[in-house]
């Protein structure tokens, strides 16, 4: 991915208004980290098991998801050449997706789905997505941090482990083939793998206050592999307190609404947003360049992912 188009994406996760956005754009943010929890999203390594967490979006129109941005910590010292992969999963809200609640966790209520949208999964390893990260504060402390302590019910409130300090680093994504997905509600998931160390999400204010208000934010949510398929809320079911704390994590989107387009599952689906896709942008080959993808070829395949979700 050329730096041009890195520094695009940036510029629309962070707000500044540089770029010019049609009426079809999507930007979605949650805005700065708080400095409130830190919370472990990365694969299994040698002293952690795998740990995702997630936290939800809506959208309005079925949208081509171009670009993102996380932002959390690293430690103090590891330099951004050890962040050496990302991964970015995409859930449905419980319970699509799922079984029948184990009761291993208190709710599975307004919960990521069991399992992912297969079509929407992108990863640096597998080149479907590329990315770059760079630090925001050299010196960066969340006051409360879930890192291990995700337990089943009833040993689920930990309080948290404690503060912790490290590096706040922002990283910008830009996904290789875009994720196409219909108007629903979402929660996103990122994984970050570091070279000895861990890739902590960072929370950002809930309600949003300086992203993109939506009705219906939900808290983030984190599991384990041993924890899996359930899903525990970082603040109500292992931070606890009074009042209890609920958080969002920091992150942005952006990307094209496709307004009209066809409803996955049925069988004109295809038809009918490629009709929807080449009214709104004045033929094919312009929808795929405004949509992001490398070619026409490659905007089929995604539309055909899309139709079978």
């Amino acid at each position: 991915m050329t730096y041009r188009k890195l520094f695009v994406v940036a510029t629309l996760a962070s707000g500044m208004g540089a770029v010019s956005l049609s009426a079809a754009s999507f930007v979605f943010s949650t805005g700065s980290a708080d400095g409130l929890l830190a919370s472990l999203s990365q694969p299994a390594s040698a002293s952690n098991l795998e740990t995702e967490t997630a936290d939800d979006f809506i959208l309005t129109d079925t949208t081509s998801i171009t670009a993102a941005t996380i932002t959390g910590l690293i430690p103090n010292g590891v330099p951004l050449s050890s962040i050496t992969n990302v991964e970015i999963e995409v859930y449905r809200v419980f319970p699509n997706d799922s079984a029948a609640p184990s009761g291993n966790v208190p709710s599975r209520a307004n919960s990521p789905a069991d399992v992912e949208i297969d079509s929407a999964t992108r990863d640096g390893s597998q080149g479907t997505l590329h990315f770059s990260a760079a630090v925001l504060s050299s010196n960066f402390t969340a006051k409360n941090s879930v890192v291990a302590g995700i337990n089943k019910a009833p040993a689920n409130v930990t309080h948290g482990e404690g503060s912790v300090t490290g590096q706040e680093v922002t990283i910008t994504i830009a996904f290789d083939p875009p994720i196409v997905l219909p108007s629903d509600h979402y929660f996103f998931r990122p994984e970050v793998s570091v070279v000895a160390g861990d890739f902590l999400y960072l929370s950002a204010p809930r309600p949003i206050v300086s992203g993109t208000p939506f009705l219906g934010d939900l808290q983030a949510w984190i599991r384990n592999s041993a924890l899996k398929p359930d899903w525990l809320r970082i603040g109500t079911d292992i931070i606890d307190g009074n009042p209890i704390p609920t958080f969002n994590m920091t992150f942005s989107l952006a990307g094209e609404t496709i307004p009209n387009a066809g409803t996955p599952g049925r069988a004109n689906c295809h038809g009918r947003t490629v009709s929807a896709l080449a009214r709104e942008f004045g033929g094919i080959n312009a929808a795929a360049s405004a949509l992001g993808f490398s070619s026409v070829a490659s905007l089929q395949d995604g539309l055909r992912a899309f139709c079978q979700l």
